[in-house]
């Protein structure tokens, strides 16, 4: 098989979350907001403990596999997957810091999987409790494998925390059994499930017990995806022919596409689908292909980049712009009040974009991975951790239609809990395993990466010898940085800084004096010297607020303008410029400026500018259409934070802003 080759030599890895500690104004609280209040909160609602919020059910399934409770299934046929999105939350902020009584909680429940395991391995309470009989017959639609995959991230996460390996003896036994189910051999089953996760679990528990059967399932699953005889018409047959239909059950809802198996993989070159499915394939291909060396994977994977950054994602770093189906649509749709842009999809950029980053040391991925996590990610989760987003739209009329309830959501406002809970676990998880996201190393190489911006303290070895990074910083209301450098003793190592793509000025000092960042390698500058205890490196990144105007092809932000400041896109809102916010304009070189409000929405920069709005004379109140130009009156406006709307009294919302 071919080998990656890049400028930058062989792929890196990531420094794992137990050797960074985040110390930090912007993302401590969020850290902190996760371990004691969303696990506990989230934990309840898995338990139906949420008054007024959606019944999960979730804690009350697995007691129905176990044969400890009397009743009926309930919920969705993925509602597993929660409880695993749950526990791996659970075992990153064990992997900060333990505490006695959220172990134990863990350990509970990590019992019941035990015994809600069967005898061969399989753990799925949708088929134990309500199909028994059923289990691999409908694996385009009811997510078997999808909920195996999150349960097997947990139990990589929480091993990797407590040692413990019960769950993830569980989970290999699950894997194991899977592993005799699927393949290509006489016997086994030719498929691959309707909903990808599986297979970059695989890879993940590959890495944890070094049973390298895992990674070679994973491939399995990649690779056969997509090829002919179709294995969905044959699962279809199978069906109809157990249920005796004459074909009903072969009548599909979805094309191939909507699954990502409209082709082999290696041959897909554009997105298509399922938003949250397909950046979790693309994660996957994208591991596969720095395990085995694989340049064809590679360049799948950098064609589908492409793809999406150039001309599927919105401006805040939302995926999946159609409600139908949740899914990619054709170049450049990118609908502002109708936009989906599902939490759970700008998650999975961020995974597919750290795994992009790790093959090839670009800043381009390191660019996309942070505007993800700053607004279309962290716009998922009310500033106090208890209500969410299922969708993120860029535009809100409150009294309008355009935010209906199947839409996941009530006018603009965060819910409680979903009867469809992927979202709410999945930013938990994000949150409190953001350490892992920060740093990377290439040891054989003796080079430390710095691509995220958060206070925080690495603790890496090169060439032998301990080193810590100690970053602080006040990212992302301003651009200055420092990187401390701890050592026992003098070693010689690169330091590889990453300049942001919104950046246009830079610098870059080490021990006061200048490096030079006019020579940047795929927008990283590389130090290389030999350090010595107390080093360090300061860097200074303008921070002017942007304007930032969509390809002419975007009809949607045709004549309309964004403001951008740093990774932070920002927002009107009607709670601080009034209603019809539509009717706003500002000049295309409008100016604004940035002052930190440490009393608003947490404490955020809020950017404040002049615009116009139209003037409704008293006699043109009730005159729907006129032949008569409104006059226009000079406003004061003031921008927040995408991520931070929707936390006070409801309102309308805009991102984009009409342009003259």
């Amino acid at each position: 098989m071919s080998t990656i080759e890049n400028r930058l030599g062989k792929t890196l890895t990531p420094v794992p979350l137990r050797q960074v500690t985040i110390q930090d104004p912007f993302w401590s609280a969020r850290e902190r907001n996760v371990i004691d209040t969303v696990i506990p909160y989230q934990w309840d609602a898995l338990n139906d403990a949420i008054p007024g919020a959606e019944p999960s059910h979730t804690i009350e399934n697995f007691r129905l596999a176990a044969g400890e409770a009397a009743g009926d299934y309930y919920g969705m046929v993925f509602q597993d997957s929660d409880l695993g999105k749950w526990l791996e939350t659970v075992g990153f902020a064990l992997s900060k810091e333990r505490s006695p009584e959220l172990e134990k909680i863990a350990d509970d429940v990590i019992d019941l999987l035990e015994r809600a395991q069967g005898p061969d391995g399989y753990l799925n309470t949708y088929y134990t409790v309500k199909e028994p009989g059923a289990r691999w017959t409908n694996l385009r639609d009811n997510h078997e494998l999808y909920c195996a995959g999150h349960l097997m991230e947990a139990a990589v996460a929480y091993y990797d925390a407590t040692g413990k390996r019960k769950l993830l003896d569980i989970m290999c036994r699950y894997a194991d059994y899977i592993g005799e189910v699927f393949g290509r051999e006489p016997g086994q089953k030719r498929g691959y499930d309707g909903h990808p996760e599986v297979e970059l679990a695989l890879v993940k528990l590959y890495q944890a017990s070094g049973n390298r059967a895992y990674l070679e399932l994973s491939r399995y699953f990649v690779e056969e995806r997509g090829q002919l005889p179709h294995f969905f018409d044959t699962e279809d047959q199978e069906r109809a022919a157990a249920q005796g239909d004459g074909g009903a059950a072969r009548k599909r809802k979805r094309g191939y596409d909507y699954f990502q198996a409209h082709l082999p993989v290696r041959d897909q070159k554009t997105a298509e689908g399922h938003s949250v499915r397909a950046v979790y394939l693309y994660s996957a291909m994208a591991d596969l292909a720095m395990q085995y060396r694989d340049a064809g994977l590679r360049e799948a994977c950098r064609e589908l980049w492409n793809d999406v950054v150039e001309r599927k994602m919105y401006v805040t770093g939302g995926i999946g712009s159609s409600a139908y189906e949740e899914r990619f649509t054709v170049p450049y749709d990118l609908p502002n009040d109708r936009a989906y842009t599902e939490t759970c999809a700008a998650i999975g950029l961020m995974f597919w974009a750290q795994r992009m980053l790790q093959m090839e040391q670009d800043r381009r991925y390191a660019d996309v991975m942070e505007l993800a996590l700053y607004n279309g990610v962290l716009s998922g989760i009310s500033l106090d951790g208890k209500s969410y987003f299922y969708v993120n739209p860029l535009e809100v009329w409150p009294d309008t239609a355009n935010f209906r309830d199947d839409m996941r959501t009530v006018k603009g406002t965060r819910q409680p809990w979903f009867g469809c809970a992927c979202c709410p676990p999945n930013i938990a998880r994000l949150i409190a395993s953001l350490g892992q996201y920060i740093y990377s190393v290439n040891e054989e190489q003796r080079e430390l990466h710095v691509h995220l911006y958060a206070g925080s303290r690495a603790e890496v070895v090169l060439g032998g010898q301990p080193v810590t990074l100690t970053q602080t910083t006040e990212y992302p209301w301003n651009g200055q940085a420092a990187l401390e450098i701890g050592l026992a003793q003098p070693a010689e190592f690169t330091v590889c800084v990453r300049i942001p793509g919104w950046c246009r000025k830079a610098a870059v000092t080490v021990n006061g004096a200048g490096t030079d960042t006019g020579q940047l390698e795929k927008g990283y500058v590389r130090i290389t010297r030999t350090w010595s205890d107390g080093d360090r490196i300061e860097l200074s990144f303008d921070m002017p607020v942007e304007i930032v105007r969509a390809h002419p092809n975007v009809r949607a932000a045709a004549g309309r303008i964004a403001l951008q400041r740093g990774p932070v896109v920002y927002c009107l809102e009607e709670a601080d410029n009034g209603p019809n916010l539509q009717d706003i304009v500002v000049e295309r070189d409008a100016e604004f400026e940035a002052e930190f409000d440490a009393g608003l929405l947490g404490g955020v920069t809020v950017l404040r500018g002049m615009g116009t709005r139209s003037v409704v004379p008293p006699e043109g109140a009730g005159v729907l259409y006129t032949t008569q130009e409104y006059d226009r009156t000079a406003v004061p406006l003031q921008a927040v934070p995408y991520f931070a709307w929707s936390n006070r009294t409801p309102g309308e919302m805009t991102v984009w802003i009409r342009s003259s």
